[in-house]
């Protein structure tokens, strides 16, 4: 069985495509790059989100169906973000407990 690293995007592909594209020369700097591309798409859905409810309330936009299908994607995407967040910060406390 073969072992991957966070930075070939496995899980993640269907959600976040552009993010199996990472390429750089240490996993550091693989892991940052992940994490301000995520974060950065994240925000980039709640923008959009954000302007749907805007034309929803403006009348431009008179599709409720739409409005609350980017609602709760912008919703979903947050919540992936924080549980990464979560397991990274997880994994970085177990490292540090260890005992060398």
């Amino acid at each position: 069985m073969a072992i991957t690293g966070i930075e070939s995007g496995i899980g993640m592909s269907k959600a976040f495509p552009e993010m199996n594209k990472v390429s750089s020369s240490s996993t550091a700097d693989g892991a940052g790059k992940f994490f301000s591309e995520l974060v950065s798409k994240v925000n980039d859905i709640q923008v959009q989100s954000d302007k749907s409810i805007e034309g929803l309330a403006s009348g431009e936009n008179k599709n409720l169906h739409e409005v609350m299908i980017a609602v709760e994607k912008a919703s979903i995407s947050f919540q992936f973000m924080s549980q990464v967040r979560n397991k990274a910060l997880e994994a970085y406390q177990e490292v540090m407990r260890m005992q060398v």
